[in-house]
């Protein structure tokens, strides 16, 4: 069983993020919201064909594929970072915080396009917004997860928080696949809510003080199943580190 989204309107958002700590908009409001079309959102998509495999899984996996680029966010202006490891405490990654992980960067190309920066400063304008206009501290995260292997896994790590202001998971594609159930409960209440990101551009909005989430493994419905996503989180104190 399926459960859709519960997408709220583009005048709507922002207040649903502030009252629940979370909020998931359709393709065509991210459209409107962050001023892109269709068709450039579109052309973002092949960029996940060419992810290099993670080396870093612990369970001992071989399903997911990864790229990482970070950026910095202030005011119009948004910049390319020189490239460096993405890390988390053990606090928030039990499984895979404490260590330097070093992933490929994100295709030139891919950061040079103009649909790019539209949804990187969009995201930080809704961050501004939710927590006060300041520099953005961005990771983006490009991930592939396949069924290769029989089942694959988007958060190894369990119900989790990242450390951060805000997440952004965004769907880019969903193929031959069952399961990927998105999950999104109070960090400190019993209340939660599920439901399944199934068209490309789907976002999901988290106030990572406010909430934990996952999502469910994946198994294969047809052959060479996977799931494209893009994770972006926004921080105002700077970028995490040891």
């Amino acid at each position: 069983m399926m459960f859709e989204p519960p997408f709220v309107a583009a005048d709507q958002f922002d207040v649903q993020l502030r009252g629940l700590g979370h909020t998931v908009i359709a393709p065509e409001t991210v459209q409107q919201v962050f001023g892109c079309t269709a068709a450039e959102l579109d052309a973002l998509a092949p960029f996940w064909n060419d992810l290099p495999p993670d080396g870093y899984l612990r369970d001992g996996g071989r399903y997911r594929f990864r790229r990482h680029s970070c950026f910095v966010a202030d005011g119009s202006k948004l910049t390319l970072m020189p490239h460096r490891a993405h890390w988390q405490p053990l606090d928030y990654n039990a499984l895979h915080g404490g260590i330097e992980r070093w992933f490929e960067p994100m295709d030139t190309a891919a950061v040079a396009h103009p649909a790019w920066t539209q949804l990187m400063q969009g995201l930080a304008g809704v961050a501004s917004r939710l927590k006060g206009a300041r520099p953005w501290f961005i990771e983006a995260h490009q991930f592939r997860i396949d069924t290769t292997d029989g089942i694959g896994r988007p958060t190894p790590e369990g119900a989790h928080r990242d450390g951060v202001d805000l997440v952004a998971v965004f769907m880019v594609a969903r193929q031959g696949i069952k399961g990927g159930e998105s999950r999104v409960f109070e960090a400190q209440g019993p209340n939660g809510q599920r439901f399944t990101m199934s068209r490309p551009w789907t976002l999901l909005l988290l106030d990572d003080e406010r909430v934990i989430h996952e999502t469910t493994p994946i198994q294969p419905a047809a052959e060479l199943g996977y799931r494209d996503t893009l994770v972006v989180t926004l921080r105002a104190e700077g970028f995490q580190g040891p």
